[in-house]
């Protein structure tokens, strides 16, 4: 394990690489607004995840690579969606873990509880897009004020909430505007019903309470700055997704191109965890506490966190009654019940077929173009 002399160089040295620049207290200077900018600050992450993923995913890749379509395999006016749920070591398991990594930025795996769903097109069998949930942060002030829950409204009900971790179309899919239809999946009675089937009748691990499985609100946010495409879904006059502000600018993405393996393994060997709670064990609770107390030990400001790359908050509410449920005022939902096909016949022809007829690129598209590795023989 290198020493934490050798480890505070490291650090400094991977964040100047990235294109970050330090403040005279030791702080990040802000992140670049441009959306091209951002990218390449991801780009160091990106690469370590395509690395890391390597071993396990290398080998199948020429059999993943068939999922996707070519431009020529598609005809929009016969486009037929599919929702398959994600079932742990599986086919689709594989794709999903293949086809996130082609986001321009890192994305994670999800925390806690979690749904994966793959969009396949019935029309052809190729996959249109991918959405993961997971448990959502604790506290994120533009979600809580948009609720205007109390702290402890908030510990007894986030259980009915989840967190779109990854949200998107792939290509050439992507290029018929098919990400603003995933987006419009979040709110879906397929996905309500699957989380239902889930987690209802579950106790939690720490209240050890029974939970009755609704799921009330859906989060996301935007992978650069600003969203062009969760913005302007709506339906009946109403927004399926609302912005509500943005994040602080804070986590770990640029830690992940290899430094927070060695921050934990400093962690493990310097610091005591501090877990508050027996039930979840004695490890760290989560990567932020990691990153934060490494960096102090080290010299470092544990404020290096603040990366400043700001991200557009969204909630996407599952019935008519969303907040008043949250805190407290409403013990029964009131869901929208959308259906997967309803959501796409709107999609269809609000989107799809217009951006079909004007612009045609997606027909040259070749799936060759996603490939990551060089085939092994």
């Amino acid at each position: 394990m290198v020493s934490g002399s050798e480890l505070r160089a490291r650090i400094i040295d991977s964040l100047r690489s990235q294109g970050f620049s330090f403040d005279a207290d030791g702080s990040l200077r802000p992140a670049p607004s441009d959306k091209d900018e951002l990218r390449a600050l991801h780009a160091s992450a990106r690469a370590a995840a395509i690395e890391r993923a390597r071993p396990g995913l290398q080998r199948h890749e020429e059999r993943l690579l068939r999922y996707f379509a070519e431009g020529s395999e598609i005809e929009p006016t016969a486009i037929r969606p599919r929702l398959y749920e994600i079932q742990a070591n599986s086919e689709e398991e594989l794709l999903f873990r293949y086809a996130r990594l082609h986001w321009s930025i890192p994305v994670s795996a999800g925390y806690g509880r979690r749904l994966r769903f793959l969009v396949f097109d019935e029309s052809n069998g190729k996959v249109m897009g991918l959405f993961g949930l997971g448990d959502p942060v604790f506290a994120l002030k533009p979600r809580d004020t948009w609720i205007g829950w109390t702290r402890a409204d908030r510990r007894q009900r986030i259980k009915y909430m989840m967190d779109a971790f990854l949200v998107g179309a792939v290509p050439p899919y992507s290029m018929l505007l098919c990400g603003k239809f995933i987006a419009m999946l979040l709110v879906s009675e397929e996905v309500r019903e699957a989380f239902s089937r889930k987690y209802g009748g579950s106790n939690s691990l720490i209240s050890d309470q029974r939970f009755d499985g609704q799921l009330a609100l859906v989060t996301t946010a935007s992978a650069l700055g600003r969203s062009s495409v969760y913005n302007r879904l709506t339906w009946d006059g109403r927004r399926l997704l609302t912005s509500v502000g943005y994040s602080s600018g804070s986590g770990d993405f640029h830690f992940s191109n290899g430094i927070y393996k060695d921050l934990l393994a400093y962690a493990r060997t310097h610091l005591e965890p501090s877990a508050k709670n027996p039930q979840w064990g004695n490890g760290w609770r989560n990567r932020r506490e990691v990153v934060r107390r490494s960096l102090r030990n080290l010299g470092l400001s544990p404020d290096l966190v603040y990366h400043g790359v700001r991200r557009e908050i969204f909630v996407a509410p599952l019935a008519s009654n969303t907040r008043e449920f949250l805190r407290g005022e409403s013990q029964h939902l009131h869901p929208f019940q959308l259906t997967m096909d309803t959501l796409f016949d709107r999609f269809r022809e609000r989107w799809l077929l217009p951006r079909a007829e004007r612009d045609e690129r997606y027909r040259a598209f070749s799936r060759q173009s996603l490939r990551l590795w060089s085939p092994i023989p």
